[in-house]
């Protein structure tokens, strides 16, 4: 099973010309252990589901591939934000939110520590699952409305990295306790 996802996801990987030779076989390994895993873990336990290649490794939708997509989009624009800036991001508070795309995300990074808690007591990673997915499709649609590198108030692109560096963080925890990690580029 690991080998023919991997597979499926490598010849995508290829094609696509998602990363740099070099980093195909590290990009793919995690790709497809992600899409492996958040694809059974996403589903409740007592239902049944069809292994399907090309739904578990698409890259929208409620997917493993998804999710780390989000991750790397994060981290692209904070290496983005240091270059331009010149060193890390200096953490300031995350200001109230002024639109409704930035008030979903904060809303949703505050389910964070019900989520794991109920998961974990319930024995259920198709919460965790379906929470980060609700927090990627929050990013994303923030990201879509804002031009966080190109804001020209500089506090509140700063309040932009620090609202985004904790979604990435919060992501990241969530992918660790699934037992998987992102790559560094896709």
């Amino acid at each position: 099973l690991i080998a023919d996802m991997t597979a499926f996801v490598r010849a995508k990987v290829v094609e696509n010309k998602i990363v740099d030779a070099s980093e195909v076989d590290d990009t793919t390994a995690k790709i497809a252990l992600a899409a492996l895993k958040y694809g059974d873990l996403s589903n409740q336990p007592t239902k049944d589901y069809n292994f399907d290649l090309e739904r578990f490794a698409a890259f929208e939708g409620n997917t493993g591939p998804y999710i780390l997509y989000t991750i790397v989009r994060i981290k692209s624009i904070l290496e983005k934000y240091k270059e331009l800036r010149g060193a890390d991001a200096k953490v300031v508070p995350i200001r109230p939110a002024e639109s409704e795309t930035e008030k979903a995300l904060q809303m949703a990074l505050c389910r964070f520590g019900e989520v794991t808690e109920s998961a974990f007591y319930e024995t259920a990673p198709h919460k965790l699952c379906q929470y980060m997915a609700a927090v990627a499709d929050a990013f994303n649609a923030f990201y879509l409305e804002n031009k966080i590198l190109s804001e020209e108030d500089a506090a509140k692109q700063a309040a932009f990295i620090s609202l985004i560096t904790l979604t990435k963080r919060v992501l990241d925890t969530c992918m660790d306790l699934l037992g998987m990690e992102s790559p560094e580029h896709m």
